[in-house]
């Protein structure tokens, strides 16, 4: 392996390069353009759109602005934010919310994911900011319209992927566009996490999950009080309430509500490799794993990725693991044990990084490495970051453009393992020409009564 050049290693034009620094300091991606002048000490109007689970977190990051509307469809969490938040009007239906435009100037959407996107369209159609929490939408078709819907509303937008908000990111980022570790050519993410069907009780409980049997008959149970569950169904098929679809995370591992593990971590983890890299759209996906079930998202599997040619950069291969599945350098021990993260193979290294820390490897080839002046701008946190842009129009490094993108990849992961093929895919017109199948994957159906556009 040659030795890293002690400047920047790798070999990287000066255009090239601050091309690719300017890039990664906007997100990637074109943010919003100058939003209507607004006074960076004058508080928002945010309506708050679920208020229980992320959505307490997400409402604790908005704190410093004026929290004018609260929505849930469980009476419980919504009364317990109305006791921080007396002012605010209190609506169990975000339709209805949507209904009373006036009264705020942005929203957050903390909603489960099969909901996202129905919370999220009609307050851009609306022309608010939208911060809505990860995965954007509940799948491909969806990502696609809210992406279009934010192109044409001009506001600010970020996605709850809150660790891109971190230092590590950026200095991977930094590392990896100026040539540390030479041209990359595959990528290697994992998570230990593995919440979904388990063939054992046994595997299920190394995994930290509780074990469902998945061909059980789920007779109907009482709605919990305060639960209004025809709006929490929402688009999704109808079907009574049970233990095992609520409350959250629960709801997750069911292909009706959201998308497993691929769609959740991945919009965290493949996040780092997918603004390092400058990705988009693949040219193929295949997916590795247990016999797909009809109704549950699987606890462990593989998704391999087929990227093109960017510009410059080389086309590479990215790998998914959950669960079980780990790298083949992981289960040789060749490089750290780290339950979780992500391995970027270059020509002249590898990097290896996780939330919090990273790694150029081999060590002792890299004791003497000169790292590049920081040329990403710290944020002011994920949030607080949005909330600015809101009131300035500076742009936010998750925005809606980026962040759609990063979900509809990460839901090709799913719909690969589902067809049981591998994808070969049309971005532009949002096919699979080799799987026809997968068109229901793509875009759903929903229930009578809802509809996205």
């Amino acid at each position: 392996m040659p030795k890293p050049n002690r400047q920047f290693a790798g070999s990287l034009s000066r255009r090239r390069f601050l091309k690719q620094a300017v890039a990664a300091g906007a997100g990637a991606f074109a943010a919003p353009a100058v939003l209507s002048a607004r006074n960076p000490n004058e508080r928002l109007n945010i309506a708050i759109v679920g208020s229980g689970g992320r959505g307490r977190a997400n409402l604790r990051g908005v704190k410093s602005e004026n929290i004018v509307a609260l929505c849930d469809v469980n009476e419980n969490n919504l009364n317990a934010a109305a006791k921080d938040y007396p002012a605010a009007r209190k609506f169990r239906d975000f339709r209805k919310m949507f209904d009373h435009a006036g009264l705020f100037d942005a929203v957050v959407v903390s909603t489960c994911e099969h909901t996202h996107a129905f919370a999220t369209m009609p307050a851009l159609q609306l022309g608010k900011h939208v911060y809505c929490e990860k995965p954007l939408t509940y799948n491909i078709w969806e990502a696609r319209k809210i992406r279009e819907a934010a192109a044409q509303a001009d506001v600010a937008t970020q996605m709850g992927t809150q660790i891109h908000a971190d230092d590590n990111y950026r200095r991977v980022v930094e590392l990896i566009q100026t040539g540390a570790i030479g041209p990359v050519r595959e990528v290697h993410v994992w998570v230990s996490r593995a919440w979904g069907w388990h063939e054992s009780e046994e595997a299920a409980k190394a995994a930290g999950d509780r074990f469902i049997t998945i061909n059980k008959p789920r007779k109907p149970e009482p709605v919990p009080k305060g639960l209004d569950w025809d709006l929490w169904l929402g688009p999704a098929p109808q079907r009574k309430f049970h233990s095992d679809y609520f409350p959250g995370p629960k709801w997750y591992r069911w292909w009706d509500f959201g998308n497993g593990t691929m769609s959740d971590l991945g919009s965290h983890w493949v996040d780092l490799p997918f603004w390092a890299l400058n990705l988009d759209a693949p040219l193929t996906v295949e997916a590795l794993g247990p016999q797909p079930h009809a109704e549950i998202a699987p606890a462990s599997m593989q998704a391999n990725y087929e990227y093109g040619t960017r510009g410059e950069l080389p086309p590479v291969r990215l790998s998914w693991y959950q669960g079980t599945y780990k790298p083949q350098l992981w289960q040789e021990q060749k490089i750290p044990q780290w339950n979780s993260g992500v391995l970027f193979v270059g020509d002249d290294g590898m990097l290896l990084s996780d939330y919090g820390k990273h790694v150029l490897l081999p060590e002792d080839r890299f004791k003497d490495f000169v790292r590049p002046e920081p040329f990403i701008p710290k944020s002011l946190g994920h949030h607080a970051e949005w909330v600015h842009a809101c009131k300035t129009g500076a742009p936010t490094t998750c925005n809606f453009d980026y962040a759609g993108r990063l979900t509809e990849a990460n839901h090709l992961g799913n719909v690969a393992f589902r067809t049981g093929k591998t994808i070969k895919w049309d971005a532009e017109n949002l096919r699979a020409t080799n799987a026809p199948e997968a068109e229901p994957l793509i875009r759903r159906d929903y229930r009578n009564g809802w509809t996205l556009v």
